[in-house]
């Protein structure tokens, strides 16, 4: 996919946006949410333009919408979302990797090396994957307690683990035995 939308950067007008329109084919649909691990992708759509931003940077503008289907975190029941958001990435010339190796990147950081072409598809399929809910749930879907203990024994519980939930025994105790 990514050699069919490829821009590049060299035949880019300077002074005008360069629209594009990505609706990927069934085809396409299918690999992408294989490689998302989804349930289902459907309506996928990346509209947009590049322009030039100052003499060498470029900025990429544009919205992504999508339908996907996605299991259930606590029931593995299929739970379907709409995304539709803004994406905007900025390709800089004179990019400088950070000199720490513990270096870390902002969330929001939108910012790349602006390599020979610039790929909608490619920042399509990026934008997609960090929008998806990361703990998809149906509606009332919930986490009970979880007990886990060896066999024929009594699993702690919640209530077991709070700090000072023996010492109303303790005073229980002490009182019974004035």
């Amino acid at each position: 996919m990514s050699n069919q939308t490829s821009l590049r950067v060299a035949d880019l007008p300077q002074n005008a946006a360069t629209p594009f329109d990505l609706r990927p084919d069934s085809k396409a649909l299918e690999a992408i949410r294989n490689d998302l691990g989804l349930l289902g992708l459907r309506k996928l759509s990346f509209v947009g333009d590049v322009r030039a931003q100052g003499k060498r940077d470029w900025a990429l503008n544009g919205k992504l919408g999508a339908t996907v289907i996605q299991p259930c975190v606590v029931t593995l029941e299929p739970v379907t979302t709409r995304i539709d958001i803004p994406v905007t990435r900025v390709f800089v010339a004179d990019w400088v990797d950070p000199e720490e190796p513990e270096f870390e990147i902002p969330e929001d950081d939108e910012t790349e090396q602006l390599g020979a072409e610039i790929d909608p598809a490619l920042v399509m399929v990026e934008a997609l994957s960090l929008a998806l809910p990361q703990y998809p749930r149906i509606e009332g879907a919930e986490l009970g307690p979880a007990d886990f203990t060896e066999p024929g024994k009594q699993a702690m519980t919640d209530e077991d683990v709070k700090p000072f939930a023996g010492l109303a025994g303790l005073r229980d105790a002490m009182k019974k035995d004035e």
